[in-house]
């Protein structure tokens, strides 16, 4: 039994800060109908437009992921999007009141809290995942960052952050699956440099950044006039600051690898933005938002890829024809060596299939590219025709007395190369009703699994008469 795509039973928010901006924020989790995935929506501005968990709505990773549309932009939307993923909430809509989701602790765990008071309800389509079949890399030289996926069963993730930090050290963290990740991820905390807070400071972000809502890893011994400062700048000036153990304000950590363990958490958040579940292990090195998004997109490449694939029509080029050579000569006028389809598998009133076997002594080896024969594109054209004369000329009782005359031909793409030794099938469909003797077809030729060219084409269907007839039986004989 297939799982079933879930939503929300009702409406819940919560209210924050925004990390960068420090300005107050409401987040509404809303539900949502199935094959929705996840929107947000800014309903602060002018019309509320909605912006899709789309990687490539991406539009910076620096210091969080930020997506925009058509001029509207959410910032960190990462914590938010793993909460619904480590619940396995398939569809949601993210209201928010301004440009940045609010940072809470610096972790998911508030999210899934916010979730689970609004309850998981299955909703009845079935889920789709995307199941990887091969290996998948990516991998950035410059910042160092290495990601892997592998086929899987289930969503795992396994992380490994070396930053060259005495104080950080190597760290590892992973999942075997989702439903781990509340107990084991969910309130691990996002953590920063303090050269890098001081960084981000002078640079007038973190506004809303406070030492209980991020791990602070100092690399260094601070002075007092240092200590002095950073109170200051976090209203803390009654409250003690100090460094334990590299940490910032003696800030007790959740897990031992508590920064491995937020790496993750970014992951499963960005990798939301591939659209769909998955069923893969990803297994990453050095990870950050960059790296996250360009390997959704990655993902996103091939399963467009695998869908387009996935359609590409599967036929036994060695099955017996419903129409051979003879019995197309019967129907075309075509003749050698210009009648370009050896035999017809399929004819609906929709559809009809062809198939053509290349060798090398077709005529246009001896001149077109002949140190490497190549079928010139126009004559895959002329196939496609040829193959979609057959199903505009059964329209008719008497297709010997008719003649097709493509008119037009538009959106021609030549893809992939054919060649001799391959077996091509062209398939021709009706883009709409025939209608006074006008034929819109859209054409494709295949190679294996590979398109080899492509098409639009519209034909007229018109009688034959009289001396235009004897005209050509004679040239035909």
């Amino acid at each position: 039994m297939s799982e079933k795509q879930c939503t929300i039973k009702k409406a819940v928010s919560l209210t924050g800060v925004g990390l960068h901006t420090g300005k107050k924020v409401t987040l509404t989790f809303n539900p949502a109908p199935e094959n929705h995935w996840y929107k947000f929506q800014r309903i602060d501005l002018e019309g509320q437009p909605i912006i899709e968990a789309d990687a490539d709505l991406v539009v910076d990773t620096s210091r969080g992921t930020v997506l925009e549309k058509n001029g509207a932009r959410v910032h960190t939307i990462e914590h938010v999007l793993a909460a619904l993923r480590g619940l396995e909430i398939d569809n949601c809509l993210i209201q928010v009141d301004g440009p940045e989701m609010p940072i809470m602790d610096g972790s998911s765990i508030k999210f899934i809290e916010a979730l689970e008071l609004a309850e998981r309800v299955e909703q009845n389509a079935p889920r789709e995942y995307f199941v990887l079949k091969n290996n998948l890399t990516y991998e950035d030289t410059e910042k160092n960052v290495e990601m892997l996926a592998v086929p899987q069963e289930t969503f795992r993730t396994t992380v490994m952050v070396d930053y060259n930090s005495d104080i950080l050290g190597t760290q590892h963290a992973s999942i075997y699956a989702l439903s781990e990740f509340k107990k084991e991820v969910a309130n691990c905390r996002t953590f920063v440099f303090l050269h890098e807070l001081e960084m981000l400071l002078q640079h007038n972000l973190i506004k809303g950044g406070d030492l209980d809502n991020a791990i602070v890893l100092v690399d260094k011994e601070l002075p007092k006039e240092k200590l002095d400062h950073l109170r200051k700048v976090f209203h803390k000036e009654k409250d003690h600051i100090d460094v334990k153990r590299g940490v910032l304000n003696n800030t007790k950590l959740h897990h031992y690898n508590e920064p491995a363990r937020h790496k993750l958490l970014d992951i499963v958040g960005d990798l939301a933005l591939v659209g769909k579940p998955m069923k893969v292990h990803i297994l990453a090195a050095r990870p950050g938002h960059a790296g996250n998004v360009a390997f959704a997109k990655k993902i996103k490449e091939l399963i467009k890829k695998e869908k387009k694939e996935g359609n590409i029509p599967q036929y036994d080029t060695s099955a017996p024809a419903l129409y051979n050579t003879v019995d197309i000569m019967k129907i075309l006028p075509h003749r050698y060596p210009f009648l370009l389809v050896d035999k017809i598998l399929e004819l609906t009133p929709q559809y009809v299939v062809g198939v053509k076997n290349v060798t090398y002594n077709e005529f246009w080896c001896q001149g077109h590219f002949p140190d490497e024969p190549i079928m010139p594109g126009v004559l895959i054209i002329e196939a496609l025709a040829q193959t979609g004369g057959v199903l505009c000329l059964k329209t008719v009782p008497d297709p010997e007395n008719y003649q097709t005359y493509f008119v037009k031909i538009e959106s021609a793409k030549f893809k992939n190369k054919v060649t001799p030794g391959d077996t091509v099938v062209f398939k021709m469909e009706l883009a709409e009703p025939i209608r006074r003797g006008l034929c819109h077809m859209k054409g494709t030729a295949y190679v294996g699994n590979k398109i080899a060219a492509e098409a639009d084409m519209m034909a007229q269907i018109v009688k034959v008469r009289g001396l235009e007839k004897k005209v050509m039986e004679t040239q035909n004989a």
